[in-house]
């Protein structure tokens, strides 16, 4: 006597083909799919309403005669149309002569501080690939830059920039005796590198965190055959890590250049609303133009062109970026 086995589909199927039977309920692919949508639904909202609004105001703004006298009531000020615009970019008047000069120091800023974070974050990460007593607690340590408060750090490094009772004038001039008086750090020439030690110090954990993550993917085998082929630690950063650390270091090059061009926080705090000529970089320059002279159409117009600026710097180091992968690949 031989007895048939129903599995559940098979049952299903054989409830569904039964005459006179309602259909078995099935659950709805529509709310399926349209639950992902509904969980990013309060991060759109927020980032409309945080980010895509305000930066469409300000663009609108730019065109317009803004000034103080219009901050009640701003959509009434009268339409200048690309006159802010000529204003900025008017390099032999004064405004655009100094917004120039304040673009250059953001420059050169930017680079120091990007090229150094991201040597100090690589050669501590890949020092702290090898196994050694305490490298956990070397690790902890180095990221406590990152944790920190923005605010609560600056404002420790600006008490210790002090000249008379800072730590760093304790240091070199009454305890190394370099320098006839204690310095001047957060005025004249020494506010520049006053805040690119600054920048450096509370970001280069962030390329420490990113390229210890990815050291992570690399098989130890290869470094194991090239010191079996006698090749050396350089040789071995060089030929092995640094290439296979390509595709990271193109996205962290560009994550550390729009943070450190766009950083407000850090000269805001550390030199307070009106920064040293040396130190003038150009986002506490706009907030300056806006806040300062109550000119909000030409602060606007400035955003506007910064923000093209670095659409456009995006656009070619992604151009290049990847052309230079495809010619690695092939």
């Amino acid at each position: 006597m031989t007895h048939t086995v129903v599995t559940p589909s098979r049952e299903s199927a054989v409830r569904k083909a039964a005459p006179g039977e309602a259909p078995a309920p099935r659950r709805s692919g529509r709310r399926r799919i349209a639950l992902p949508y509904l969980l990013l639904l309060p991060a759109l909202l927020l980032e409309l309403l945080v980010h895509l609004i305000p930066m469409l105001m300000g663009i609108t703004m730019s065109f317009r005669e803004l000034t103080q006298f219009y901050i009640g009531n701003w959509s009434g000020a009268p339409w200048s149309g690309f006159d802010n615009f000529s204003v900025a970019i008017d390099f032999d008047a004064p405004v655009g002569k100094a917004l120039l000069k304040s673009f250059l120091t953001t420059c050169e800023f930017t680079v120091l501080s990007v090229g150094l974070c991201w040597l100090l974050g690589t050669a501590a990460a890949v020092f702290l690939q090898e196994n050694f007593r305490g490298r956990g607690i070397l690790r902890t340590l180095f990221l406590v830059p990152y944790a920190l408060p923005v605010y609560a750090a600056v404002i420790t490094w600006a008490f210790m920039f002090q000249r008379d009772n800072g730590i760093i004038n304790h240091v070199l001039h009454d305890q190394l005796g370099i320098g006839d008086s204690p310095a001047f750090w957060l005025i004249g020439d020494n506010s520049f590198w006053a805040l690119l030690i600054v920048s450096v110090w509370k970001g280069w954990p962030f390329a420490f965190l990113t390229v210890m993550a990815a050291l992570q993917n690399i098989p130890r085998d290869m470094y194991e055959a090239a010191a079996l082929d006698g090749a050396g630690v350089w040789k071995q950063i060089r030929h092995i890590t640094l290439p296979s650390l390509r595709s990271v270091n193109q996205v962290l090059v560009l994550v550390l250049f729009l943070w450190t061009f766009n950083d407000f926080n850090t000269p805001f705090v550390l030199f307070g609303k009106s920064a040293p000529e040396a130190a003038d970089l150009i986002s506490l320059h706009i907030y300056q133009s806006s806040f300062q002279t109550w000119n909000f159409g030409t602060g606007s117009a400035m955003s506007v062109l910064l923000l093209l600026f670095l659409l456009v710097v995006t656009g070619v180091y992604l151009l290049l970026t990847s052309r230079g992968k495809k010619a690695t690949d092939a």
